[in-house]
């Protein structure tokens, strides 16, 4: 028996189309598909904001289900948020890149050079493509210190556990990475 295969959009998305929450609204299958087809958005950006969210409620669950730790229902509540952030720069992002995208066509596709007007737009719309990335990457940070502190408060481990070593390495690392964006940004 042969597996039924979908068939891969290959026209280009545009997702300034789309409402506020229709990325929430396609089936996961379609999601995926938009994400990988060549083009216009949801892209790179709108995938690590959803796989932020993702990771965001997930730690949210584990924390409402640790109900013998006190903070838990807090953690839970800013993971949630976390999330919710997260799904809106979902969205952000792709619209932010098909402005900077279109923007970048229409330069290479004009004859004029140095028209400061232009450059100045499009280099707004470059910033703001950058921007809402580094605001997905610092929201990763939270979620990664928030699953390193699930680690420790879970698998009631001891300081010197290697476990914990390595969930708050992963945390540091993502820290890093988020401060080194926002470093790059200024």
């Amino acid at each position: 028996m042969r597996a039924k295969s979908r068939k891969v959009p290959t026209a280009a998305v545009n997702s300034t189309t789309l409402a506020a929450n229709d990325y929430l609204e396609l089936r996961l299958h379609e999601l995926l598909d938009r994400i990988s087809a060549d083009g216009l958005a949801p892209g790179g950006g709108s995938a690590a904001a959803l796989t932020v969210a993702f990771a965001a409620r997930l730690v949210a669950m584990v924390a409402r289900c640790s109900t013998d730790w006190d903070d838990a229902p807090g953690v839970a509540a800013q993971a949630t948020a976390v999330s919710e952030r997260a799904i809106a720069l979902a969205q952000s992002d792709g619209r932010a890149w098909d402005a900077a995208l279109l923007a970048l066509r229409d330069a290479e596709a004009t004859e004029t050079r140095g028209d400061a007007k232009r450059d100045f737009a499009l280099e707004r719309k470059l910033e703001a493509a950058a921007a809402v990335p580094l605001e997905i990457a610092s929201l990763a940070a939270d979620v990664a210190a928030a699953a390193a502190h699930l680690v420790r408060v879970n698998l009631g481990i001891r300081a010197a556990d290697p476990r914990l070593t390595h969930a708050l390495g992963s945390e540091q690392a993502a820290r890093d990475v988020a401060d080194r964006l926002g470093d790059a940004a200024r």
